[in-house]
């Protein structure tokens, strides 16, 4: 979820179209030849004018040459699907040396068009989709260029309190704060949840936001058309009237500029709270001031932000009863951190699904296709401070492959002879093979655990999510 740091300051004062000088042999993507990323960076480039962090924020400064190498740059090593038009991010540089200068005059004229962005949905984790926006490669550049000069003038003035989508910031620092606000005494949460944020936000309502800091009109409008470009499904394109779907470099920062009227709202009140995008938790010491916070605050988003609250996900609540950003903490006085058991339940969810599709194959293959995801998993939860549930983790996980051997070894006398070769002797062997048990039952038992001890399972290639945790959680 990392961001981009914002470039230097700095724009082309004098408005002049000057035409990007072009490479006389355009050739592939690798570095080093005419059609490399130092030659598309020439393409996409004009020569620098005068900077200044105080000049006002014009469209010229999106298409100074250093920004848009980092643009550039960016798009090349985020790579991503293609969008509409097909174009990959490999194609883009050779598309460029053709097109830039046309593309700059549409653009500084005011003609150019964004391309209706590729509607995907994905699964959330609590249920339900999400809609995202895949841009064409071309447009992931330009936005990408917007979201830079535009991050260098807004980011300064964001709230110390929010945390998703900024430079320098993550969802650990967001999670550090969250318990310190608990361990302070306030032990109550407004949990807020906003109705399909990304989906309803109001465009007249982020556009005035955004002329206050965003003087040149140009560049207003240009944002103002990727805002309203067209959702493409099932070869249809439809019209985009609010919402900001994710999948472009722009939705992020637009997200904070809109809610960042919010964090100004509640540290006005004094509020200690801790927000990451559209997840935000506020911390009082009394159910009854919860309530009130989040009667106010459900009117402050519709009447300011035109923004809805979901009263059914919302709630006010002890802490360690509620979630945020996949922890929750423990009731202590001082509290401890531990992965939430939505998490928890949701992992063991992938890993079944993994087992299912890995049926019939060698235990050591599917250990290495699970050894990702526990690495992945163990560290973003390397904050914890709460061993348990890595240890009832390993534990499921052994019986879960000790399950996946009694069901290849199918019939009695397979298993009995399994059995002792693995060490059982011939008369416990045959009592445990015919036992009419059913495998999650046997992978529990004490004929399973001889047979296949944790010693074993580890050669084959088994991760320890609480070792993996202990080397996470004491690395530098």
């Amino acid at each position: 979820m990392g961001v981009e740091p914002a470039p230097e300051g700095s724009m082309n004062r004098g408005g002049t179209d000057h035409s990007a000088e072009m490479p006389k042999q355009p050739g592939g993507d690798g570095a080093g030849s005419a059609g490399g990323p130092d030659a598309a960076c020439q393409a996409v480039s004009a020569p620098d004018g005068p900077a200044g962090d105080e000049a006002p924020m014009a469209l010229e400064e999106v298409l100074r040459r250093e920004n848009l190498r980092r643009a550039y740059q960016r798009v090349r090593s985020n790579r991503g699907a293609p969008g509409v038009d097909g174009l990959t991010v490999q194609e883009l540089s050779a598309y460029l040396h053709r097109e830039w200068p046309r593309i700059r005059e549409e653009l500084l004229s005011g003609t150019y068009q964004p391309q209706p962005v590729r509607k995907v949905a994905i699964p959330k984790p609590g249920g339900g989709t999400r809609t995202l926006g895949i841009p064409t490669v071309l447009d992931r550049l330009i936005q990408q260029a917007i979201l830079q000069v535009l991050q260098s003038r807004f980011e300064p003035d964001f709230s110390e309190a929010s945390f998703g989508f900024r430079p320098g910031r993550s969802t650990h620092d967001a999670v550090r704060q969250a318990r310190e606000h608990i361990a302070a005494g306030y032990r109550w949460t407004v949990d807020l949840d906003l109705e399909k944020f990304f989906d309803r936000v109001n465009h007249d309502v982020l556009m005035h936001r955004l002329s206050r800091r965003v003087e040149d009109k140009r560049l207003l409008a240009l944002i103002g058309r990727y805002l309203r470009a067209g959702l493409l499904e099932g070869g249809v394109v439809s019209p985009r009237t609010e919402g900001t779907p994710q999948g472009g470099p722009l939705s992020p920062l637009l997200s904070n500029i809109l809610l960042d009227d919010l964090d100004q709202e509640l540290e006005r009140r004094g509020h200690r709270f801790v927000r990451y995008a559209d997840d935000c938790n506020v911390y009082v010491q009394s159910r009854a001031a919860g309530e009130r916070v989040l009667a106010s605050l459900e009117r402050f988003l519709g009447e300011r932000l035109r923004l809805s609250v979901n009263r059914s996900k919302s709630a006010v609540d002890r802490p360690w009863k509620r979630s945020f950003l996949g922890y929750t903490v423990t009731g202590h006085r001082t509290p401890k951190l531990k992965p939430a058991p939505e998490s928890v339940r949701r992992l063991k969810g992938h890993i079944r699904e993994r087992m299912r599709r890995a049926r019939g194959r060698r235990l050591s293959t599917v250990l290495a296709g699970l050894q990702p995801l526990i690495r992945g998993w163990t560290a973003y939860f390397r904050l914890s401070e709460v061993k348990r549930v890595f240890e009832d983790l390993d534990g499921w996980l052994r019986r879960r492959l000790r399950a996946i051997l009694w069901r290849q070894w199918k019939r009695p006398r397979t298993r009995m002879r399994r059995l002792i070769r693995l060490g059982l002797d011939e008369h416990r062997a045959w009592k445990s093979a015919t036992n009419g048990r059913g495998p999650w039952w046997n992978a529990g038992a004490s004929h399973m655990n001889q047979a296949v001890p944790t010693r074993k399972l580890r050669r084959a290639g088994l991760l320890s999510f609480l070792e993996e945790h202990r080397r996470l959680a004491y690395s530098p």
